[in-house]
């Protein structure tokens, strides 16, 4: 112990303690504070306590009691005395009292404290950057406790004592050999330091196992050869093995010594006798902590020679070979050293700096820092953080030369002795990298989706979604310093992209990326318009290739089923309207029939005149522009100024529309005719909402006259049934007496049950799922919070939704609450009130249908 304290304190003529002549206690007790022999110190000093008489003088003896504490680390008996003595008048005056408080303070884990000790010395010592440097180090420390860095510590049980180990060095090749410090009760001589009041420190060696434990401890050798009744420690072994640096401190009573750097050789088992290496100063001067480079060039150590930047300072010595003297010591210079201590350097790699300072920014007593030798100049020390640095003194890293672990030593809460030796390793940085994806509208799973990842080193990678929509990708498929771009690909959906990176990142870390894919839009077909001439139907050739994308969209999606809208201008009567507008869709279907399009999956549709054109964007027509959200009615036709304005409004009503009416369709191997209706308004029947919203399901088919009439078109492939019977729904009878009948639910076929019980209308939670997964509802149609309700990839029990649209043949309701029930069996119950809200109704149970009036 005594010789870390050596190196940890400054002589003390530095901060010298007047003399009061009045006390031969006093006299005793500065003497051997100035010897360094601070255990023996205190006790003069407690003596000489009891006698003082004034206040000043009480004052100045409680300093240098503080001070003994301070400097053999005691840091909480430390702290009591000089928050004692911050209290009085004497702090005002020595403000060092506030400093040295708030270092205690700091050590002890109280950080908020210590920061306001350290902002009362800077107002007392502006000019002292030590007061700055602890208030922002406060902040720090507790951040670095909150976040510890990635390396893993332990404690070594068998090579601690009940007193001081410390400063480890490797000792063979196959780096299963360490030697390092202890004061432990084996060591040479039966006296006690008087500086610490521990047994002088020896060097001891122990070596691993085979079964990887580490031998109990024992003196590296006996003969007083290299442990003598000094105190040795702090070793270090050139990279060949066969020579070691060391530091020896001398105890020769009655006076101040200081310490020298010695060097050994081995020979086979044995150590030379060591002599002294000659780097300047004098018999008072203190070299400790020598670090040899792995060429043998370099010597790095502490020392408190002249000239340095306070305290003890990191020096360098170099020589041109191995078996030349080294030259003169040069200061690290002022990015290392501080006005605090700066001790314990070790070389790595030859360009690396790990050494342990209380004079940068730390987290109490000794930190340990790192540094980097580039361009002629050390880079700014940065400090390696919890769980290598703790509140305490933490010094004498070391690492092994082929691996990313090694020792340090400290003193923080937990030890077995006063310092202790603790392992390291820095664990392989890791990544992983996974997710999952979900539907955007939904919420739910989606399986099968692909994931490709990219990375900028050019590889390149695919994982599959699983039931539960998991992916992932493992270590070996993620590297450091890589960034990478992701895809995500799902039939039916729209591609989402994703971009993460390892770049800088010294930590391992899983990745979690979730996509929400976005279904493509059921509700319109992205294709140029259709227009047509007045009073003409024909497809021009330039629109029938503006039907290629339509196609292509057919193709490749089978179950669909397309509606084509066909609309004209307000000029001609309604029937005729009507008729032209039926036309104008049918033409439109039979050219997609030509191209093979199954008719089964197109319902040609004629509007007539009566769903003016919304626009969903900007549109300029023959040099007129229309804005965004202009209705294109007879009353906005009739408000242009001019006649080629108006004209330009009419085209754009006349017009083909596309938008897909459901996904269930089961695709046939042979084509069929299809059936188209055509609405008319020429009766005093009550017109509903489909009848006048393009984009809703086929609208209520208004008779005028019973009997179907064909309407031949140009290629006799369509027929037309003009006002057929579609007011008598059938019935099926199920086996609990319950009758069920067809609907068709946002474009989703389903069965519906008539319930004379129940909320009205209410899914099971597995046909809400059906709905979900077709895309006929989704997370923006319930009531609450999606994630909640849908987030497990089910149905929250008594959720409630909004149906957009139900059709019953031709009739229609919208916006429907519907509620969610575990327990129900049925896949939908309606109430017959709710039924009512499709029209006037009544129910033959004899034939088994609703016939609505």
């Amino acid at each position: 112990m005594r010789i870390r304290i050596l190196l940890f304190t400054f002589i003390f003529c530095l901060a010298a303690f007047p003399v009061l002549a009045q006390n031969r206690s006093l006299k005793a007790a500065d003497e051997a504070f100035n010897n360094m022999q601070y255990n023996v110190a205190l006790t003069k000093y407690k003596k000489a306590l009891s006698k003082a008489k004034a206040k000043p003088d009480k004052e100045k003896i409680s300093f240098q009691m503080a001070e003994c504490y301070r400097i053999i680390n005691n840091t909480k008996k430390a702290e009591a005395g000089y928050k004692r003595l911050a209290k009085t008048k004497y702090a005002e005056s020595n403000p060092l009292v506030f400093l040295y408080l708030a270092e205690a303070l700091k050590s002890n884990e109280k950080y908020d404290e210590a920061k306001t000790y350290f902002e009362k010395y800077t107002e007392a010592a502006p000019g002292d950057p030590r007061g700055p440097t602890g208030s922002v180090s406060c902040t720090l420390a507790q951040e670095w406790l909150d976040n510890p860095a990635k390396y893993k510590i332990k404690i070594e049980k068998v090579l601690n004592s009940k007193e001081s180990d410390f400063s480890v060095t490797y000792a063979d090749k196959l780096y299963n050999t360490i030697i390092f410090t202890s004061t432990r009760d084996a060591a040479t001589g039966k006296d006690m330091d008087n500086w610490t009041g521990q047994n002088f420190s020896d060097l001891f060696v122990s070596k691993l196992d085979p079964k990887g434990q580490w031998s109990t401890p024992v003196q590296l050798e006996t003969a007083s050869v290299i442990n003598t009744e000094a105190n040795e420690g702090n070793p270090a072994v050139n990279s060949k093995f066969n020579q070691m640096y060391f530091t020896r401190c001398f105890n020769d009573k009655g006076s101040l010594q200081g310490c020298k750097i010695m060097v050994s050789r081995r020979a086979g088992r044995n150590w030379s006798e060591p002599t002294a290496l000659d780097l300047g100063g004098d018999s008072t001067t203190v070299f400790g902590n020598p670090s040899i480079s792995p060429d043998e060039l370099t010597l790095l150590f502490s020392s408190n020679l002249p000239k340095g930047q306070g305290g003890k300072d990191i020096w360098v010595v170099t020589r041109k070979t191995p078996g030349e003297n080294f030259g003169r010591p040069l200061n690290a210079g002022p990015v290392i050293n501080t006005p605090n201590d700066e001790m314990f350097p070790f070389m790595r790699n030859d360009t690396s700096m790990y050494f342990s300072s209380n004079g940068h920014p730390g987290m109490g007593g000794l930190d340990i820092f790192r540094s980097t030798f580039s361009n002629g100049d050390w880079t700014k020390p940065v400090n390696l953080q919890a769980p290598l640095n703790s509140p305490g003194d933490d010094f004498g890293i070391v690492f092994n030369p082929e691996e990313d672990k090694g020792f340090f030593s400290s003193n923080r809460k937990g030890g077995r002795g006063s310092d202790d030796l603790y392992s390291f390793v820095n664990p392989p940085v890791i990544f992983t990298l996974a997710g999952v994806v979900k539907d955007d509208k939904t919420l739910q799973f989606i399986p099968g989706a692909v994931v490709k990842l990219t990375g900028s080193n050019g590889t390149t990678v695919e994982a599959k979604t699983d039931a539960k929509g998991f992916y992932s990708f493992n270590k070996a498929q993620i590297k450091p310093n890589t960034t990478y771009e992701l895809i995500c690909i799902k039939a039916n959906y729209l591609n989402k992209k994703a971009k993460e990176t390892t770049v800088g990142l010294e930590t391992s870390k899983d990745f979690t990326i979730d996509f929400k894919l976005e279904p493509i839009p059921d509700k319109p077909v992205v294709l140029p318009d259709i227009l047509y001439d007045l009073a003409k139907w024909d497809l021009k050739p330039q629109y029938q290739d503006s039907l290629q994308g339509l196609i292509k969209t057919l193709d490749e999606n089978e179950t669909i089923i397309v509606e084509l809208a066909s609309h004209t201008d307000s000029r001609g009567t309604d029937e005729s309207n009507d008729v032209l507008s039926q036309k104008r869709a049918e033409s439109v279907v039979n050219y997609l029939i030509d191209r093979g399009i199954d008719p089964e999956r197109l319902v040609a549709k004629g509007y007539g005149e009566r769903v003016p054109r919304r626009l969903a964007k900007d549109v300029v027509k023959d040099g007129f522009e229309f804005k965004t959200g202009t209705l294109l009615s007879q009353s906005f036709v009739d408000s242009l100024a001019t006649k080629p304005a108006q004209e330009a409004a009419y085209a754009l009503n006349r017009r083909t529309e596309f938008r897909i009416l459901s996904k269930d369709f089961v695709p046939k191997t042979q084509n069929k005719a299809i059936t188209s209706q055509i609405q008319s308004k020429t009766t005093s029947t009550p017109t509903t909402k489909a009848d006048t919203i393009p984009g809703q399901a086929q609208g209520n088919v208004i008779p005028a006259q019973t009997q179907p009439k064909q309407v031949t078109s140009p290629t006799q492939k369509v027929v037309v049934q003009i006002n057929p019977d579609d007011n008598v729904v059938p019935l099926t009878a199920n086996p609990d007496n319950s009758l069920s009948f067809s609907a068709v639910v946002n474009g989703y076929t389903t069965q519906i049950t008539l319930s004379e019980e129940g909320p009205g209308l209410s899914f099971s939670v597995e046909e809400t799922l059906k709905l979900l997964k077709s895309g006929a509802i989704g997370k923006t149609d319930f009531d609450g919070d999606p994630e909640k309700i849908l987030g497990n990839n089910s149905v929250a029990d008594k959720s409630i939704f909004i149906v957009g649209e139900i059709s019953i043949t031709t009739k229609s309701a919208f916006d429907l609450e519907a509620t969610v029930l575990q327990k129900q069996k049925a896949a939908v119950l309606m109430s017959e009130k709710v039924l009512k809200r499709f029209g006037t109704y009544t129910i033959d149970k004899e034939k088994q249908q609703i016939i609505f009036k």
